[in-house]
């Protein structure tokens, strides 16, 4: 297992992280994801890491907290070892301070956190979304303070836009405060969106990302193809409308490019989906999930290999979209790519 550095920071993760989403299984969209409970969570745990993969990623929304519950049993007596990394800020009730990350609900979703895992402190804490109604120097502030309190190391976000992102970067330069390491985006062959603004914004401020969702909210598992009805035990029936939305033709056209990859390489086509991955720039962990043994070991199985230049070609061509405004000019006309070059998508020399 690979380690890399976190952004900017000092924080070294491994390559692939554990998802704990499945953890628990509470709810209608949790409990389609999985119920492991905390003897399964704890067997999935020793897998991890013998494999060398030691950072486990969580929410405290995932199951109404039993995610962080099971997950905080399972490493149990080897806090050491691991990395914990949790997510606070979508509403967890009803209540006026039951969402969001005011001074008040952070502290009260930091500290609940640290009860649920059965620690005294969290590697990575992220807010989960933007807060619109909270001032981003109050979040910061906030953050400062339960650092210096010990009760988290690092912090990221997770769902931001490039502003808003941005915004709180210029304003922890401005006040001395902590800059944020991760962010924790959705990014996959089926969803490139990340790589418009938020990658270059990722590489120009040493921001790392953190990959959630890398098969596409379970499209790429390898089981779902062009002229075929929907698995049985797809999550999608029940899911589907919780997570980003994918064009079919798109998935086909991707899905038909992994099983020709596959076809060369041996693999599955969620290894080859997660492997393309690990090549982009800023990316440093994935997040992958497994509801048993059996897909984490095939998860697993992403690492350790690599895709040759002219694979990583076809999966490119097989996934490419136009960019909205403002990036397609940069894409399509050749001047406006001579100003501004991006890290990952070259622009196509036109006329115009």
């Amino acid at each position: 297992m690979e380690f890399r550095r976190l952004g900017a920071s000092g924080l070294m993760v491994p390559e692939l992280s554990f998802g704990a989403g499945t953890f628990g299984g509470r709810g209608e969209l949790f409990g389609a994801w999985g119920t492991t409970d905390a003897a399964e969570a704890r067997r999935l745990v020793d897998i991890c890491l013998e494999a060398g993969l030691n950072m486990f990623d969580t929410a405290d929304v995932y199951s109404g907290g039993a995610s962080e519950e099971v997950l905080g049993a399972a490493i149990r007596g080897r806090r050491d070892r691991v990395t914990l990394s949790t997510k606070a800020g979508l509403p967890t009730g009803d209540g006026p301070a039951d969402a969001g990350t005011s001074r008040t609900r952070l502290i009260t979703a930091v500290d609940g956190a640290l009860r649920r895992l059965g620690t005294d402190y969290i590697d990575l804490f992220q807010l989960h979304a933007f807060d619109a109604g909270t001032p981003v120097q109050e979040v910061l502030a906030t953050l400062d303070d339960l650092v210096r309190a010990g009760k988290i190391r690092y912090t990221g976000v997770s769902n931001f836009s490039g502003w808003q992102l941005m915004k709180s970067l210029a304003d922890a330069d401005t006040h001395g405060r902590r800059r944020y390491a991760a962010h924790q985006v959705y990014y996959s062959l089926v969803g490139r969106d990340y790589e418009w603004e938020l990658m270059p914004l990722g590489l120009d401020q040493g921001v790392g990302a953190v990959v959630w969702s890398p098969l596409g909210w379970g499209r790429l598992t390898g089981r779902i193809r062009r002229g075929t009805p929907l698995p049985a035990g797809s999550r999608l029936h029940a899911t589907a409308d919780y997570g980003p939305p994918v064009p079919d033709e798109l998935l086909f056209r991707v899905v038909d490019a992994l099983d020709a990859v596959a076809e060369e390489t041996g693999r599955t086509v969620p290894q080859i989906a997660i492997n393309w991955l690990l090549r982009r720039p800023t990316v440093s962990s994935v997040i992958i999930g497994a509801r048993n043994e059996e897909q984490l070991r095939q998860n697993l199985g992403a690492v350790g290999w690599s895709l040759t230049e002219e694979q990583v070609a076809r999966l490119d061509a097989a996934s490419a979209r136009t960019a909205p405004y403002p990036y397609f000019p940069y894409e399509r006309q050749e001047g406006f790519a001579r100003l501004n070059p991006h890290p990952v998508r070259p622009a196509a020399p036109s006329k115009a």
